[in-house]
């Protein structure tokens, strides 16, 4: 019996695939833990509880941190999440 062993990226391998156009266009992916995950479709709830979320952040947190909202966030060798709020 053969064992598989599922391939894990590094980040740098991950930006790579999408330079070559590994990804179609409008595919939403993200890297956790080396593997190349497809991230759920956004629901218009979820849109307006970002929105809403980010309009607080904003203010209450003023120059102290940046707010960040959807954006990827470089956690380790191997993982660039998309989280929705980031500070």
């Amino acid at each position: 019996m053969t064992a598989v062993t599922a391939k894990r990226f590094s980040i740098a391998e991950y930006h790579r695939l999408g330079e070559l156009g590994f990804f179609a266009p409008d595919e939403r992916v993200e890297l956790i833990r080396g593997e190349i995950i497809i991230k759920a479709a956004k629901s218009t709830l979820h849109s307006v509880c970002n929105s809403l979320l980010l309009g607080e952040l904003y203010p209450l947190l003023g120059k102290r941190a940046i707010v960040r909202g959807q954006e990827p966030i470089i956690l380790s060798a191997d993982s660039e999440p998309e989280p929705d709020a980031v500070h």
